[in-house]
């Protein structure tokens, strides 16, 4: 029986050892390729889009400021 035994415990071992292996071999993979993708490949450059252009000063049109206010008001009644 203890012979059965350690041959089971062998078997384990050799099995968590093989899993742990891949999955080493697969973190060194995944952060290389991760590597190459930043080098020869740069993320592209942000556009600036029309919302991020519009500042305070020139939303000041009253209707505007009227119709959000409205809707806001409408949404929250509904979703009470």
């Amino acid at each position: 029986m203890s012979e059965l035994l350690m041959s089971g415990v062998e078997l384990m071992v050799v099995g968590m050892g093989i899993v742990f292996l891949f999955l080493a071999m697969l973190v060194v993979a995944v952060n290389s390729m991760s590597a190459l993708v930043e080098r020869f490949l740069p993320a592209p450059l942000p556009v600036a889009s029309p919302v991020a252009t519009v500042t305070k000063s020139t939303v000041t049109d009253s209707s505007i400021v009227a119709a959000i206010s409205s809707a806001v008001h409408q949404y929250r009644l509904k979703h009470k």
